[in-house]
């Protein structure tokens, strides 16, 4: 009977599917140094700093110089359309809009709220500090639609004044936020918390497919799970914190190997507003170290493009599984000048860990790898062999 059950919860989980493809852009790095421009190195863990909880009504943005994709939703009636990041590691829905007018705002399509009838203000400010600026905005409420999920009252940032000139280059309008409500800026009701309320879904679950290799065909789906997307059994693992998608992590492998660093317990926070994979500061030395990289003047770690082939796997245990890295995961290849460069897509944070242990981030490296699934219902993340 148990499993008579879980199979039509299965059934359910798949026939109940909303997908919207995600489409892979350049990144604001990237397009910045072919312009000369070289962006300094930034903690991507800083935006999980405690000051974005919800009683100083702001959060971190400057964790997105590296991400690269991107998804459709509109705003407004009638619909006004935007390009975001739909993010993991942040809670709240915002774009940019006619009240502000500097350079990196205009370089993005602008909600134009005097345009919809169904807009209200709330009369509630917001800042969102970043590396080389800082965002200010206003929140309102608004229709929001979501491949097709219309949520209604949705609370909703609108950008007042956006200093600096690395968003300029930016491919996306706005960043949709995917985490717990606890951490919600202003204490804002978070798009997937009221989609869950308003009962839009089948299932209170969504999930991610990021395509591998520039290509593209990545898509998030509300409601459910694609099995076209992933090959075997799903890992189902609980989450730790109720704030970010949280999880434990048992042990660290290199080829195979368990390293220790993990013997008393790590934590990771899954995140797919973060391009890398993140390392605890204190073990990134021994990472490179057993890699073979070394780090170069913008402060990245470089391999011998004719090692790839004798490079380690790397591996991290999650509920006495072992989720594997290979070489091709974590080393991306580019051409400059006719040179061909291999750096490591593999960086240090420097955040406090978490209740004594050491906190990495999974981000778009580790997620290229791995279906990822994001149950609300039952506080858990899934993790399958991306197909």
């Amino acid at each position: 009977m148990k499993c008579l059950v879980a199979v039509l919860v299965f059934v359910a989980l798949v026939e109940g599917l909303v997908r919207i493809p995600l489409n892979k852009h350049k990144s604001m790095r990237e397009a910045l140094r072919e312009k000369g421009i070289e962006l300094p190195y930034h903690d991507p863990a800083l935006k999980y700093q405690p000051d974005e909880f919800s009683t100083s009504a702001y959060m971190y943005i400057n964790n997105y110089a590296d991400t690269t994709y991107y998804g459709a939703i509109s705003i407004g009636t009638p619909p006004q359309s935007f390009q975001v990041l739909f993010d993991t590691g942040s809670a709240n829905l915002w774009v940019d809009s006619i009240y502000c007018s500097t350079r990196a705002c205009n370089a993005h399509t602008k909600f134009n709220p005097r345009q919809s009838s169904t807009y209200s203000a709330i009369g509630k400010t917001f800042y969102l500090p970043y590396g080389a600026g800082s965002l200010y905005g206003t929140f309102g409420y608004d229709t929001v639609n979501v491949g097709g999920i219309e949520i209604n009252h949705q609370e909703i940032g609108l950008s007042t004044n956006e200093p600096g000139q690395n968003f300029v280059v930016a491919k996306f309008d706005g960043i949709l936020g995917l985490s717990y409500p606890s951490i919600s800026a202003g204490g804002e009701t978070p798009v997937m918390d009221n989609m869950i309320s308003q009962n839009l879904l089948s299932a209170n679950v969504f999930s991610f497919y990021l395509s591998r290799g520039g290509q593209q065909g990545s898509v998030l789906s509300f409601g459910g799970v694609d099995t076209s997307l992933y090959q075997g059994q799903i890992l189902w693992t609980p989450v730790t914190s109720e704030t970010y998608w949280q999880i434990g992590v048992q042990g660290f492998e290199i080829n195979g190997r368990e390293t220790g660093w993990c013997s008393q317990g790590c934590q990771s926070i899954v995140d797919t507003g973060t391009s890398t994979l993140t390392a605890p500061s204190q073990l990134i030395g021994h990472i490179m170290q057993a890699i073979g990289a070394r780090q170069s003047q913008y402060g990245m770690y470089m391999v011998d493009c004719s090692q790839l082939n004798n490079l380690p796997t790397l591996s991290f245990v999650v509920s006495g599984v072992a989720l594997h890295l290979p070489p091709s995961a974590y080393i991306t290849q580019r051409y400059q000048n006719g040179n061909q460069f291999c750096s490591v897509d593999i960086a240090p944070t420097y955040l406090p860990s978490h209740n004594g242990q050491p906190l990495w981030i999974f981000g778009d490296v580790f997620l290229r790898e791995y279906y990822s699934i994001y149950d609300r219902t039952n506080n858990r993340l899934g993790f399958a062999s991306a197909a």
